[in-house]
């Protein structure tokens, strides 16, 4: 079922693994994966961010946003095998995947769309939550209204088509949250 009301479609799947195999996931990703603190450009300023992420991509596709570029590391055999299932489910085809690490609930991500140019446009972003349960947002850019959703641990949120022209999403903080979240975001990157 599509949660927006209109001008996109996301489309929330649930829990796709069991408390068990996602806790085995995120454990064997959050000890594996080369995790850095992102860097990005607001204002004009450089900020370290308090999350931290990792790129992967096929042939080594780099991913420019918010004014900074990341090179992609090689697919982990967890990634590799995740990317699988969940190509299996979604029936869509990603070549990227941009984890994000989220130590507390004081860590989130503000309003914002995933369109930049090097993805390719209304395919879709399969984001899979591993780890403590968070709010995700969605906002209508014409008239804000909002819709927004727990994602819990081992869950699966599709958002594709025309979304990202229409609607912004944001992880907003909460303070009442002390667990760490893993956040995997498979893509189609253009190559």
């Amino acid at each position: 079922m599509n949660l927006l009301p209109r001008d996109g479609t996301a489309i929330y799947h649930g829990r796709i693994f069991d408390e068990t195999m996602a806790r085995n996931y995120y454990e064997r990703l959050s000890s594996t994966l080369p995790w850095r603190h992102d860097e990005v450009v607001m204002f004009g300023k450089r900020v370290v961010t308090a999350r931290e992420v990792a790129w992967f991509a096929d042939a080594n596709i780099p991913y420019r946003y918010s004014g900074t570029l990341k090179q992609a590391a090689t697919w982990t055999p967890e990634l590799a095998d995740l990317k699988a299932r969940i190509e299996k489910i979604t029936g869509l085809t990603f070549n990227s995947c941009l984890a994000n690490l989220y130590h507390h609930g004081g860590e989130g991500m503000g309003w914002h769309s995933d369109d930049e140019k090097a993805l390719v446009k209304h395919a879709g972003i399969a984001s899979l939550s591993l780890g403590a349960e968070r709010m995700f947002s969605f906002r209508h850019k014409r008239d804000a209204e909002t819709v927004s959703l727990l994602l819990e641990n081992g869950s699966l949120l599709v958002m594709k088509d025309e979304t990202q022209d229409h609607w912004k999403h944001a992880l907003p903080k909460s303070a009442k949250i002390k667990d760490p979240r893993i956040n995997l975001t498979f893509r189609a990157m253009m190559a």
